[in-house]
């Protein structure tokens, strides 16, 4: 069995909201979060263009619901790499991770046709 890291990051109230009812609609069910999590973590390094949606990512504003979810450690190992390619393009980003796991769930929402955005 491989190792597991818990981490968390902050959302918007809405994309909360919306993340838990596609994850249901997806049929993981809430105990499936992790996992529709690191898929969308994944999907998302396998786009050259990430870390442009990482600086996007980081212009969101009013992140108050705190989402925890356990990442494999190769996952994780992979998403510390990314973060130095993402800090080399742009050096005064802060909150890289948090910013790439709001990208991923960000990126795999807008794929399947949701609107995220608070208004």
């Amino acid at each position: 069995m491989s190792k597991t890291l818990l981490t968390s990051v902050k959302l918007q109230k809405k994309l909360h909201l919306t993340l838990q009812q596609r994850i249901i609609a997806d049929g993981y069910g809430m105990h499936g979060k992790s996992k529709w999590i690191i898929e969308s973590i994944e999907s998302l390094l396998d786009h050259d263009e990430f870390p442009d949606f990482v600086d996007i990512a980081g212009m969101m504003e009013n992140l108050n619901e705190v989402v925890s979810l356990r990442v494999p450690e190769t996952l994780m190992n992979r998403m510390e790499h990314a973060i130095r390619t993402i800090r080399q393009q742009f050096p005064l980003i802060e909150g890289v991770k948090s910013n790439l796991i709001r990208a991923s769930i960000l990126q795999r929402l807008l794929r399947s046709q949701t609107s995220v955005t608070e208004v």
